[in-house]
């Protein structure tokens, strides 16, 4: 191997490429351009605090933006619908026969729960809340049979127009008859209590996320995350719950009245004692 000595010619090619390549990087363009305002400026507490206050400034407007206001559409009111129990005419099952009820009010559907072998006398009680839209004056109903195997089978229907008691403020509970394979109003009858209240509803507000700012720190300029909580809304407290006493005793004023219609009764009237006392003394006169 030859040895790299200051006369040898290793040595001497050496030092030319060192050179070209010095010549190379001074012959290299510079790009200029405007430089930052904060360029050789020390940065101050106040400049910080500036900083800090600008970037909260910036998040308050953001939470403020994030609200977005959401209409409601043009109800009138609340309609409350108690889908009690059915008469029905006909078990067409093949052991037995699961009822269920499918409400539609409007654009909306809601469904009962399933009575297990209720066969020709299902009791369901379920309450239904639901807001009525303006103009939407029935209620379509669907009585199916819930199979296991295959599809549902539609059993019975109706087309209940509101009565106008109800849309005054009056409780009512009526029997309504259902349509179906054996004719028009000749499929049982199903028992439902109605009460509507004129409720105005009033626009609700969707909030988004939160933002997380970075506020920088004064005492060692290093950024720390603060997260803006926004205005928390007030928790509505539930409204009280008849006891099972409070229920006896109603349900021993009002014997002729099955007492689980009574706690649905309770339901829609948000458990108010003189309120269910008042819709039973209108749907037993």
């Amino acid at each position: 191997m030859e040895e790299v000595t200051p006369r040898s010619n290793e040595y001497w090619k050496r030092v030319k490429s060192l050179h070209y390549d010095n010549i190379a990087l001074l012959s290299t363009p510079a790009y200029l351009g405007p430089l930052p305002d904060e360029f050789l400026r020390v940065t101050t507490a106040q400049d910080i605090q500036e900083v800090s206050d600008r970037q909260a400034a910036l998040a308050l407007q953001n939470i403020q933006n994030s609200y977005t206001p959401y209409m409601a559409p043009n109800f009138v009111g609340r309609l409350s619908i108690t889908v009690a129990q059915a008469k029905l005419v006909k078990n067409y099952g093949i052991t037995r026969m699961d009822p269920y009820v499918r409400l539609r009010v409007g654009h909306f559907v809601y469904e009962t729960q399933t009575a297990t072998n209720g066969g020709r006398n299902p009791r369901w009680n379920r309450v239904i809340h639901c807001q009525l839209p303006a103009g939407v004056d029935t209620i379509s109903l669907e009585l199916y049979d819930e199979c296991n195997f295959s599809m549902d089978e539609l059993i019975a229907w109706a087309e209940i127009r509101i009565p106008q008691s109800v849309l005054r403020g009056e409780t009512l509970e009526e029997w309504f008859p259902l349509s179906g394979k054996q004719g028009e109003g000749l499929e049982g009858s199903i028992d439902m209590v109605m009460s509507f209240n004129n409720v105005v509803v009033q626009p609700r507000m969707i909030q988004t996320s939160a933002p997380v700012v970075l506020v920088p720190n004064v005492a060692s300029g290093t950024p720390m995350p603060v997260f803006v909580a926004p205005n928390q809304p007030q928790v509505a407290r539930p409204p009280p719950v008849l006891s099972e006493e409070d229920l006896t005793r109603i349900h021993e004023m009002f014997p002729q009245i099955d007492k689980e219609v009574i706690k649905s009764v309770a339901v829609a009237n948000n458990q108010d004692r003189d309120a269910v006392i008042n819709a039973l003394l209108q749907m037993s006169s």
